[in-house]
């Protein structure tokens, strides 16, 4: 496929214009327009297979086989749902793991404290739990000082716990760091404690674009908030 994919860096952590994605016969992004802003965090809803994933790593510059305009934030991370660690290097070293220059402990082991892993740093990944896992893949995706955090489903695969742990987690990085996050989730739940605008993918497209202005910390029974869940839920067909 020809790429017709123009890439800029922007002043804004993304911009896309008219941005189009083919598999074969199958168009899963047509004609997509988006935009994020400094420090925004927005969380992407969508059925499975409607392009959320394709979006994410488009913009983390990991497929080009596209037509349209991308303009991105030159510093930029991403966790993906599996936390990909090379089991032959130790925790610490993961974490600095394709920054330029020799590998900075000092500096991974600032990133690992605050996730709460300081004391994990010398430990090979394979004794890690799955929350551990997640936790340093957020760690070396924030030792790279992103604009833009590009967060693809990170805590799908955690039980339940462990999952509101490393919501309220993310939420807290956030605020520190001030960065644009883009998360794309299946739980409305989880969009609607983390984020502060909601999109919605129909077919290629953002069909839903809601900007929430609920006070934190929220509070899933709050009436408001529970309005905004079934108003994404009907948005989502299920009824």
């Amino acid at each position: 496929m020809a790429t017709g994919l123009q890439r800029e860096v922007s002043t804004k952590p993304a911009v896309v214009r008219g941005l189009s994605r083919r598999f074969g016969d199958r168009t899963v992004l047509d004609g997509l327009d988006l935009d994020i802003e400094p420090g925004q965090f927005v969380a992407l809803l969508g059925p499975s297979g409607c392009g959320k994933s394709t979006l994410l790593r488009i913009l983390a510059d990991l497929d080009q086989e596209v037509t349209g305009e991308v303009e991105v934030a030159q510093r930029r991370a991403v966790a993906f749902q599996a936390p990909r660690l090379m089991p032959w290097k130790r925790v610490w070293h993961n974490v600095v793991l394709g920054l330029p220059g020799r590998p900075d402990k000092q500096r991974a082991v600032a990133a690992l404290e605050e996730v709460g892993l300081g004391h994990r740093v010398d430990v090979w990944p394979k004794v890690l739990s799955g929350g551990e896992a997640q936790r340093t893949s957020l760690a070396r995706a924030l030792v790279r000082e992103p604009d833009l955090l590009l967060l693809d489903e990170p805590f799908s695969a955690l039980d339940a716990l462990t999952r509101l742990k490393a919501q309220q987690l993310v939420g807290e990085l956030w605020k520190r760091h001030g960065c644009a996050i883009l998360l794309v989730t299946h739980d409305v739940e989880e969009a609607l404690l983390l984020a502060d605008r909601v999109l919605v993918m129909d077919e290629g497209r953002i069909g839903y674009d809601r900007v929430l202005d609920l006070p934190r910390p929220r509070e899933v029974g709050d009436p408001e908030f529970v309005s905004l869940r079934a108003e994404l839920l009907a948005r989502l067909g299920v009824g």
